[in-house]
């Protein structure tokens, strides 16, 4: 039967190519780093010579913000954590019980970011597609913003509450949407509570919930959470924070763009596979009640296995001596993302973001100069990605350049001289002396 439509997904495969949208995969020889190896297609599995070595690249597209996906002192934690606790529990929580390591993990995540409980995921993306399904039901209603990470999307979509989508970090559409459900279904709110801000408490079986990003990821602005507590509070919703690319990043104490706002913000998701460590894992965090709703209930842990021991180790190690040791990497961070916004601003490239974050996007526009332009920088030794539909609108293809406190100067002005120079080649910059 497959003949049938092998011939549908060949045309689809073509379209995709010809459009510059394909997305080729690099493959990693050892760690990941400022600095990386990249396996060239046509090395000979079996020559072991420096010649059949692969590409030396600059990298300036992972999420190492910190630049721990490489660190010996995690690299070491997770040992520990294997030699205790072995590989993993070989089934799911409810059944075989749970590690101490995880107990231990959930405990450290609730300190360090001041809340009252928390639970981990095998990646941030179940934590969420394991929650919204979970706490909204048909007669509740989800307000995303429209630039939310897809796991949210997909989340969003396995619950039965009503979906409003609100344009991006847009205060006004988001309280237009706010009011709309309010004024239909009514407006859930005691009437006894003053004016004075005091936070309403819904008095009806009817939940909202606010979902958005914390960073967005493709843009690198970080979102509004204050005023969108704001209406929360006066609209009778909870606040959900998808802090991934903010976690170990913003803030003074590095504890994302919800520090100082845990009080207001009702449930966290975030991973430990970007700034926190890199191999991976998620946790939601949060008011004590959902927290356990979400172990009753969320399927995305009652039917997978728990976070690996040697990465919920790590993942510890990095929350219990953040403060101590890995502080001043945050601030060689920001350092570092004002070094390269400032070059790459004087060669005339439009950027996006807020320059608060790490994420860098060169806007380009078309889907085709996106990619072409990643490809001639791996030439200059430069390791970028293109972005293209669908992972970004079309029409607002980007190079999404990723700062990491690893990063030297010196990388950084081979990164902004390469751009430069192919810049000229292709036209997007005007030639400058």
């Amino acid at each position: 039967m497959y003949q049938a439509y092998k011939r549908q997904f060949e045309d689809e495969l073509k379209e995709i190519r010809e459009s510059g949208m394909w997305k080729e995969v690099g493959v990693l020889e050892g760690k990941q780093g400022a600095e990386i190896l990249i396996k060239n297609d046509k090395n000979d599995e079996n020559d072991k010579s420096d010649k059949n070595k692969g590409t030396k690249l600059l990298n300036f597209c992972a999420n190492n913000y910190l630049g721990l996906a490489s660190s010996d002192e995690l690299a070491q934690a997770a040992i520990e954590g294997v030699k205790k606790y072995g590989f993993g529990e070989a089934s799911v929580r409810f059944i075989v019980g749970t590690s101490m390591i995880h107990k231990d993990l959930e405990k450290e995540i609730s300190r360090f970011f001041g809340t009252e409980d928390a639970i981990t995921y095998t990646s941030c993306f179940d934590a969420n597609t394991g929650l919204f399904e979970t706490i909204l039901k048909e007669g509740d209603a989800i307000f995303s913003d429209e630039l939310n990470h897809a796991s949210i999307i997909d989340g969003v979509r396995l619950c039965k509450a009503e979906r409003f989508r609100y344009k991006n970090s847009d205060m006004a559409d988001l309280e237009a949407k706010l009011k709309e459900f309010r004024d239909r279904v009514g407006t859930g709110l005691d009437p006894s509570v003053n004016e004075r801000g005091s936070k309403p408490s819904p008095t009806r079986e009817s939940r909202l919930l606010i979902a958005t990003d914390g960073v967005f990821s493709m843009d690198g602005i970080t979102a509004k959470i204050s005023q969108i507590c704001d209406l929360a509070e006066k609209y009778g919703a909870m606040v959900m924070v998808d802090d991934s690319h903010g976690s170990g990043v913003l803030g003074e104490h590095g504890r994302g763009a919800v520090e100082g706002l845990m009080d207001r913000v009702d449930i966290l998701t975030s991973t430990f596979g970007k700034a926190l460590g890199g191999a991976g894992g998620g946790f939601t965090a949060g008011r004590k009640e959902i927290i356990q709703v979400l172990h009753q209930r969320s399927r995305t842990t009652l039917f997978s296995n728990s976070l690996p021991p040697m990465i919920a180790s790590a993942a510890l190690h990095v929350l219990q001596n953040f403060d101590s040791k890995f502080i001043s990497l945050r601030k060689q961070l920001a350092e570092n993302t004002s070094y390269f916004r400032s070059a790459m601003e004087k060669l005339g490239f439009a950027l996006g973001g807020d320059g608060r974050h790490p994420i860098t996007p060169v806007m380009l526009g078309e889907e085709k100069l996106a990619t072409e332009m990643a490809a001639k920088l791996f030439t200059h030794g430069i390791y970028v990605r293109g972005f293209t539909y669908p992972v970004v609108p079309k029409g607002k293809a980007r190079i999404r350049v990723q700062i990491s406190a690893a990063h030297t100067k010196e990388q950084m002005d081979k990164a902004a001289e390469a751009f430069g120079k192919v810049g000229k080649e292709m036209g997007i910059t005007e030639k400058r002396e």
